[in-house]
């Protein structure tokens, strides 16, 4: 059998200022898609991969018109190139708005099948954070989702994806999608996978899936910084063969999920800026963690406010870490300068001038991560570090932070542009407190400028009454 490989993903962040240009996307093309073992190992002997075009980009602002439609154009002329196939895999998001287009997963599927006609199945897997639009489910047989927040299982759900289309395919199966929206906004910091309510309504889907008959279940969060028609989160079952089946088990969570509505929550400790910084600084724990979660990039945050650097700077702390800030005149300046050099800056507040002002800084270059050619650098201010990058960068992981030359679990205070910490963080860190700081990815749903949802929805919406059924 042969089945063709693609797909273009992203999360978009409609509340940001900023844009996303075709530079943003790292693109693979051909072979390049397959040629790991990812690929042997789930295909097998009698599976011909026809890969096409792989783009992705982090979360950012609207896509570009013009980058989208030259995705989307070259992807669907490589599908037809490839020639006649059985199937096709797309690895998307879910959450991608488009200049001028709107829903692109929408605008991407209808360009497909298009092109590979009704008969042809196709495949995706998608994050856990998409907004899931009615078209997608029309024009897809298969569908699946991450199942954690901290993401942990991405190669699992492309395999899960891979594995369901190549056994409809042998065995002749026309599988069957059904889809139930409850009308809510979920935050994905409100909804981490281990701990209540997620634990439990995750848990329902390898029970669902262990039903006859059924194919695959997956739970949506929704993406709420995606302000559009289909921002909700979605209880999508797939059945081998028989609608009614998926319909009534995606009506049972979708169900389950809205009577939980008021049990979604942060599971760390959660303060305003003034008092996430009090707090970390008076903490017994050896290092702190505080999440900026309003300037979240991995949400489509601007990246570069400045306002807890500016508060911990007029509190004098000491051992305190920003990481990062996103301003590349910084980066510059202090390239120009050298190591060791006193530096006057103004830092941040330009590309998310909606929440936030640049900082003043007078402070010492401590370390580039290349002298000639940096893209970070680390400013001491007082007793505070403050990782600059010419980029929108998260800080993941532990060993991101050798790129500014700080082990941050000897740091007492690490502030991140985050909102969850991502898997290494959580695991390692003494204590985390979430800061509830504007930006573009505010946490406090009512204080947002939502025009496109559906109302009434949750919470912006709370004395309306909603049943799945």
């Amino acid at each position: 059998m042969r089945i063709a490989v693609g797909g273009i993903g992203h999360e978009t962040n409609t509340f940001s200022t900023l844009r996303t240009s075709i530079e943003e996307f790292h693109v693979v093309r051909g072979g390049g898609i397959t040629d790991d073992a990812f690929w042997a190992e789930v295909g097998g002997g009698d599976v011909e991969w026809a890969p096409t075009l792989m783009a992705t980009a982090a979360p950012h602002g609207l896509v570009e018109q013009s980058a989208y439609t030259g995705l989307r154009d070259e992807l669907v002329e490589r599908l037809r190139d490839a020639g006649p196939v059985d199937g096709v895999f797309l690895a998307l998001h879910g959450a991608m708005e488009v200049e001028g287009i709107g829903d692109g997963e929408s605008d991407l599927l209808r360009a497909v099948r298009e092109t590979v006609g009704p008969d042809v199945l196709i495949s995706a897997s998608f994050d856990l954070h998409g907004n899931v639009a009615p078209e997608v489910v029309a024009a897809l047989d298969i569908m699946t989702a991450l199942r954690t927040a901290p993401h942990r299982d991405g190669a699992p759900t492309r395999r899960r994806a891979a594995t369901h289309l190549i056994r409809c395919l042998r065995e002749g199966l026309r599988p069957v999608c059904e889809m139930v929206k409850p009308p809510l906004l979920l935050p994905g910091e409100y909804a981490i996978t281990e701990v209540e309510p997620s634990a439990s309504l995750y848990a329902r889907l390898p029970e669902i899936e262990s039903l006859p008959g059924v194919l695959d279940a997956s739970l949506f969060i929704g993406c709420p910084w995606t302000d559009g028609p289909h921002s909700s989160p979605a209880a999508i079952v797939v059945a081998e063969r028989v609608l009614s089946l998926a319909r009534g088990l995606a009506v049972e969570l979708a169900q389950a999920v809205w009577d939980r509505r008021d049990d979604f929550g942060t599971d760390v400790e959660t303060l305003p800026v003034g008092d996430a910084v009090d707090a970390a600084l008076a903490a017994p724990e050896s290092t702190v963690f505080i999440s900026d979660s309003g300037d979240n990039v991995t949400a489509g945050g601007g990246g570069d406010n400045p306002d807890i650097a500016r508060r911990l700077i007029q509190a004098d702390a000491s051992g305190a870490v920003v990481a990062g800030i996103a301003d590349a005149e910084a980066v510059q300046v202090c390239r120009e300068a050298g190591v060791g050099a006193a530096v006057s800056l103004s830092i941040g507040g330009k590309l998310d001038a909606v929440n936030g002002a640049p900082l003043d800084v007078a402070g010492v270059v401590r370390h580039l991560d290349d002298p000639s050619d940096a893209d970070v650098a680390t400013v001491q201010a007082g007793g505070v570090e403050i990782v600059l990058a010419t980029d929108r960068r998260a800080f993941l992981s532990l060993g991101a932070f050798e790129s500014a030359s700080i082990d941050p679990l000897a740091r007492k205070v690490v502030v991140v542009k985050l909102g969850y910490l991502f898997p290494e963080l959580r695991d390692n860190a003494p204590r985390a407190i979430m800061a509830l700081s504007p930006g573009f990815s505010d946490l406090r749903m009512t204080s947002l400028p939502f025009e496109r949802v559906p109302r009434p929805i949750f919470p912006l919406d709370r004395d309306f009454a909603w049943s799945a059924a």
